[in-house]
């Protein structure tokens, strides 16, 4: 496959007791110190453990959250260091951050098939800024270079681009190759009918996915708050429903392409109303005729089997964005009814990331287990959707074994 052309990938490399530099991504929520979702730890496990069965000496590394350029407590990985080792049943050692004397002590005293995971990379403010110096003294921590990070490769950060570049050794995760397979189908030869299910805020947040999905797909599915300003668009009176005012036309545009393209858009026919976002409870209502004080928060059934019943036909699907506020249990439905449809589908069905993952993995492994594909990285998986050349993929290719 192209997407993968001139990428080793980890089991190529010869990192019998060499120390091994893994990125990955363990930007994991956290509440109270707490981790409330190891969904991406968890994903990256079949490459740790890979690495610590052949021996390799292995230094993890990640960020977590935003805590610009500083050292700060709340977003310490030593969460996700405690969660690893119960993963793993072994011990990881945590240095007090990833570069300097501290960093290098606890390297060099690896053996081989042991592990550390090196402190915030945003600690430094070097890491966002792909500063060379930085990265040149994260490579003195390793003889080679493996990513696993899907969710941060469309970022040109120190630790996934330029630190990449210093090693001749340097390769892929299983992870990572398994996003770049199932993504770059995709792109590259989905199974037709091609049927895309975006959701979500707004239409901004997807304009470049929307335009080069219109070049592919047969069908277009538009849920959440951006089908508001959709509906809008066509004059539907949506009361005091979330909607882009200034993307009005933008949303006309992009109905007027599809049409061109010959591509089908279908948008909610019925919602869930409420008064606010901290309602209780809603009421279905035509997605034409939302009262005046209401907000539409979620798709309604009616738009639920009329979305269901284009998957059902459908070859390749693929996801981005929920239906509504589903964080809510009194507006999940349409979100979960959706990721219902999707995983009884015989379709081959990629769910791209972010909110959308989170809702699959929120409903369980029934439904996780249906789906073809869950991506770990939202804005990295419509990047790559879109057809655009990714930092942190393209600096592997030419990786020597």
């Amino acid at each position: 496959m192209a997407y993968l052309d001139g990428i080793q990938s980890i089991e190529n490399l010869p990192i019998e007791n060499q120390r091994v530099f893994l990125r990955v991504d363990f930007n994991v929520p956290l509440k109270d110190g707490k981790i409330t979702d190891d969904a991406r730890i968890v994903e990256a496990l079949p490459t740790i453990k890979h690495a610590l069965e052949r021996g390799a000496r292995l230094v993890v590394a990640s960020h977590l959250g935003r805590p610009k350029g500083k050292a700060n407590p709340d977003f310490s990985l030593a969460p996700c260091g405690e969660r690893l080792a119960e993963l793993l049943d072994a011990d990881v050692k945590m240095p007090e951050d990833c570069i300097g004397d501290a960093a290098k002590k606890v390297v060099f005293d690896l053996r081989g098939g042991q592990v550390c995971l090196l402190e915030n990379l945003r600690f430094h403010a070097e890491e966002e800024k792909d500063d060379e110096g930085f990265a040149s003294q994260l490579h003195a921590l390793a003889d080679m270079y493996v990513d696993d990070a899907f969710g941060a490769v469309h970022r040109a950060h120190a630790s996934v681009h330029a630190l990449a570049k210093l090693y001749e050794k340097r390769a892929c995760g299983f992870l990572l190759k398994k996003e770049i397979e199932a993504l770059g189908k995709l792109v590259t030869m989905p199974d037709k009918p091609y049927v895309a299910v975006l959701g979500g805020a707004k239409v901004s947040d997807k304009i470049e996915v929307l335009e080069s999905l219109l070049t592919k797909i047969d069908a277009l599915v538009i849920g959440g708050a951006m089908a508001n300003t959709f509906l809008a668009a066509k004059g539907a009176s949506m009361g005091a429903s979330k909607i882009e005012g200034d993307k009005l036309a933008l949303a006309r545009s992009i109905l007027d392409k599809a049409r061109d393209a010959k591509v089908d858009v279908l948008l909610p026919v019925d919602v869930v109303v409420a008064e606010s976002l901290d309602s209780s409870a809603g009421k279905v209502v035509d997605a034409n005729q939302v009262p005046e004080n209401m907000m539409a928060l979620d798709i309604g059934p009616k738009t639920v089997d009329l979305f269901s019943k284009r998957f059902s036909a459908a070859k390749t699907v693929f996801w981005n964005g929920p239906m509504g506020l589903f964080e809510k249990p009194a507006f999940a439905n349409g979100t979960h009814s959706v990721a219902k449809a999707m995983a009884s589908s015989s379709a081959f069905t990629v769910v791209g990331g972010g909110d959308s993952a989170a809702a699959v993995h929120q409903m369980g492994k029934e439904i996780e287990s249906k789906m073809g594909h869950i991506s770990t990285g939202g804005g990295a998986s419509l990047e790559l959707i879109e057809g655009k050349k990714l930092p942190g993929i393209e600096v592997l290719r030419g990786g020597a074994a």
